[in-house]
């Protein structure tokens, strides 16, 4: 897959790393802002297992 998105990838080496760098930027950032956001309330990370006394 890896390998495909690098042949992929237009012009010389030095531009085809600052594309992936920038969609894995933009990839992280959406996940940060928006997927992360809307499935918190989904998950479990508030939830306390041990009770207070």
């Amino acid at each position: 897959m890896y390998a495909f998105w690098w042949r992929t990838l237009p012009g010389p080496w030095w531009l085809r790393l600052l594309i992936s760098l920038v969609v894995a930027a933009g990839v992280v950032l959406v996940c940060f802002v928006w997927v992360f956001p809307a499935i918190a309330d989904h998950l479990a990370i508030n939830d306390g297992t041990v009770e207070g006394r």
